[in-house]
């Protein structure tokens, strides 16, 4: 599904109040931390998730990793907090 720019600006609004829910540390990317991060977006639909990597190439490819593993749109990022997004089963929110 590809959000359109109407519906990325909606996302990021409702995203800006909210904190982090996953936090991925040194150790990269496990088969844990995505299923966390799995079923917190079948949960939220819309997460914000901490990237503590080295260099901007790390997190760009971290982030791109994670949408690609749990079927997510990148909604933004910026320095290291990614906006996620994926629609739940059950969607609770209307995208425009």
């Amino acid at each position: 599904m590809k959000l359109t720019e109407k519906q990325k600006r909606h996302l990021r609004q409702l995203a800006h109040p909210k904190k982090p829910v996953i936090i991925v540390g040194g150790g990269g990317l496990s088969e844990g931390l995505l299923t966390e991060l799995d079923q917190s977006l079948e949960h939220h639909e819309l997460l914000k998730v901490r990237v503590n990597a080295e260099d901007r190439e790390a997190r760009d490819s971290m982030v791109v990793s994670m949408c690609e593993a749990v079927g997510a749109e990148l909604v933004q990022r910026i320095g290291h907090i990614a906006i996620l997004y994926r629609a739940a089963k059950k969607p609770r929110i209307k995208l425009p």
